[in-house]
């Protein structure tokens, strides 16, 4: 009797054990899809808005404070264009071409699965937010990399020349490399670390700058004619909307509200604050006075710099890093740039370029490991840093090809350049009909 009872006994229990399992399965199975957090979700809708910022008004004030005041509108209306153009081509095929799958061409440019948002509603996920949410923060990326380039070539682009080489340059050059570092493409799979855009974003944008005021040449009067700014008040309004907005653009990288999204603020704040002291103290030890226009070009040459680190380093490399770009841009903004003699009118080779490259190139360095997931030198990665070089080489190669193909296609076709008499009088009223009072 007590045999048939334990056997009795022995089976209901492995009965019930299975039973269990198998109600369980399902709930394990649910547990590993992935699920909307309404926390992320709430962090990068607001991240997108105030990237957006950056663009406008942030990045056009910011410019327009620095022209001439017959060109102050000319320059906003670049900008405000060139972020509705960019929005609207990256729902057409930009977000599929940079984010999607590109089959046997995955290495280097993505498909056109997702052209039109096609299959992406409102309850497709990217990870924990909806794939919306995630394409549009994009957006706001993709928008202000080619604003950026304006600051070289203000005072002397015909505006359709601009718009259509804002397209092109759009299709042929970000997203390329959007997709290599960020989208599956060979940078990101061959270790490169660019956590918010040093390489996509910024020495991109810097690098096209460059070849853009080379092949426009120089402005009419430039070196004899008094070029200052029209109103730094405008630009110190400018420049605090784009360290705000720099917030959403590096810690929104993390594309979560998390510990490494903490990191990045932290490390992006830091880094702005000593580059502009870095900057302010240089020009002061050079020229005897400090400026309003340096300390603001130094915090957003920190800021360029320490977007590829952010989510890698911890404050002191980020303060090394700051201070690194603080000096660095102000000489090659100033002193470099002036014995060239290259007309770049806002310093976007200066402060984006050369902070991008130094941002990008000591990320390999100072990564920590318990951070990003990655070691630097520091921790004994000897091979980080030849791996941040070769990512900024590529990068640097074939924008500059590319960009400079672009332009001579528009020089030989429609042209680029605004007459003589259109820049004398002024861009606002010879393209647009209007003019500040």
């Amino acid at each position: 009797m007590h045999l048939n009872a334990m056997r009795k006994l022995i089976v209901s229990a492995c009965a019930a054990a299975t039973l269990y399992a198998g109600s369980a399965l399902p709930a394990l199975a649910q547990d590993a899809a992935p699920k909307l957090d309404s926390g992320d979700t709430a962090w990068m809708l607001i991240s997108t808005a105030i990237v957006l910022m950056m663009s406008i008004p942030g990045l056009a004030l910011f410019y327009g404070g620095m022209v001439r005041k017959k060109n102050v509108l000319s320059v906003l209306m670049a900008t405000f264009a060139t972020v509705c153009l960019m929005s609207v081509l990256w729902v057409i095929a930009g977000y599929s071409l940079a984010f999607s799958d590109g089959g046997a061409y995955q290495h280097y440019i993505g498909g056109l699965s997702k052209a039109m948002f096609a299959g992406i509603g409102k309850d497709t996920l990217q990870g924990t937010i909806p794939e919306l949410v995630f394409a549009t923060f994009q957006m706001t990326f993709a928008a202000i990399t080619p604003a950026l380039i304006i600051g070289s070539i203000v005072d002397r682009m015909k505006f359709s020349s601009l718009l259509i080489f804002m397209a092109l340059w759009l299709f042929v050059v970000y997203v390329p490399v959007c997709h290599w570092v960020w989208g599956g493409g060979f940078l990101g799979g061959d270790g490169v670390l660019d956590f918010a855009g040093g390489t996509v974003v910024h020495i991109n944008a810097g690098i096209a700058g460059l070849v853009a005021c080379l092949v426009l040449g120089r402005r009419s009067g430039y070196g004899t004619e008094n070029m200052a700014p029209f109103n730094l008040v405008l630009t110190v309004i400018g420049a605090s909307l784009l360290w705000i907005g720099w917030f959403g653009f590096n810690a929104g990288s993390a594309v979560a509200a998390n510990g490494t999204a903490g990191a990045a603020m932290a490390a992006t704040q830091v880094a702005t604050a000593i580059a502009a002291l870095a900057w302010m103290f240089s020009e002061w030890l050079v020229h005897g006075k400090p400026s309003v226009l340096g300390i603001t070009s130094g915090a957003v040459a920190g800021l360029v710099a320490i977007t590829p680190a952010c989510g890698f380093v911890d404050v002191k490399g980020a303060l090394v890093i700051g201070a690194a770009a603080g000096v660095g841009c102000y000489i090659m903004s100033t002193g470099v740039k002036k014995a060239l003699r290259y007309d770049d009118s806002l310093d976007v080779f200066g402060v984006h370029a050369v902070g991008g490259i130094i941002g990008a190139i000591l990320t390999g360095v100072f990564a920590v490991e318990a951070i990003g997931g990655t070691a630097g030198l520091l921790e004994g990665n000897f091979a980080q840093v030849p791996i941040q070089i070769y990512g900024v080489l590529a990068t640097i190669a074939w924008c500059a090809v590319a960009t400079f193909v672009i332009l001579m296609l528009l020089k030989l076709t429609i042209g680029i350049r605004v007459s003589e008499a259109a820049e004398v009088e002024g861009l606002d009223v010879a393209l647009h009909g209007e003019s500040v009072q």
